[in-house]
């Protein structure tokens, strides 16, 4: 818990201090368009640039496109105006070409592995049920949904998995056991 105090306001720091406006100025609303129903013509809210999850999120995209915070910075006002914080979970997807994002082997980016929201929000603001209200109970985090990242564990874990099931398998079909020794062998030799 301790490296959630110290983590999350060295990162706001880190991305407020280069001189970037720290409110998003609002988006004028557009003249309603008769051809498009669904386009929107009330304006944009503004986008506060101190936030946890806009520091996240314009860090990622500068980190992966290799740029400057301040090229990245409307980048990252669109993403949390349309999608929210869960968006840095749609944004650390589309960054790795779309691949599902396994976070138990892959640290969360708003988080940073501790599966709790950093930013402790209370049970009004998240909408918890009113029995869980005196209940001292931690609030997942919307990016990786509370997944617990211990790599070296699960990493076993599934090893241990892969081996039991290639065991069970020997002699289930004929012929098959053969080629499952060899597999068996192969990942016995990696550890």
């Amino acid at each position: 818990m301790t490296r959630l105090f110290t983590e999350s306001p060295k990162r706001i720091a880190d991305i407020t201090t280069q001189g970037i406006p720290l409110l998003a100025p609002v988006t004028p609303a557009g003249p309603p368009d008769p051809d498009d129903p669904w386009g929107s013509s009330h304006p944009a809210p503004p986008v506060d640039r101190t936030t946890l999850a806009w520091c996240t999120a314009v860090q990622m995209l500068a980190d992966h496109h290799h740029t400057a915070v301040e090229r990245q910075v409307l980048a990252a006002d669109a993403l949390l105006r349309e999608l929210g914080v869960r968006g840095l979970a749609q944004l650390h997807s589309d960054l790795h070409l779309g691949a599902p994002i396994d976070y138990r082997f892959t640290r969360c980016p708003y988080c940073s592995g501790l599966g709790e929201d950093p930013t402790l929000p209370d049970c009004r603001e998240v909408g918890c049920p009113p029995q869980y209200k005196f209940a001292n109970h931690p609030h997942i985090c919307p990016v990786c949904r509370g997944e617990d990242y211990q790599p070296e564990w699960f990493a076993a874990k599934r090893v241990a998995d892969l081996d039991r099931w290639l065991a069970t398998s020997f002699g289930q079909r004929p012929g098959w056991s053969p080629w499952c020794r060899r597999l068996a062998q192969r990942f016995r030799k990696r550890r």
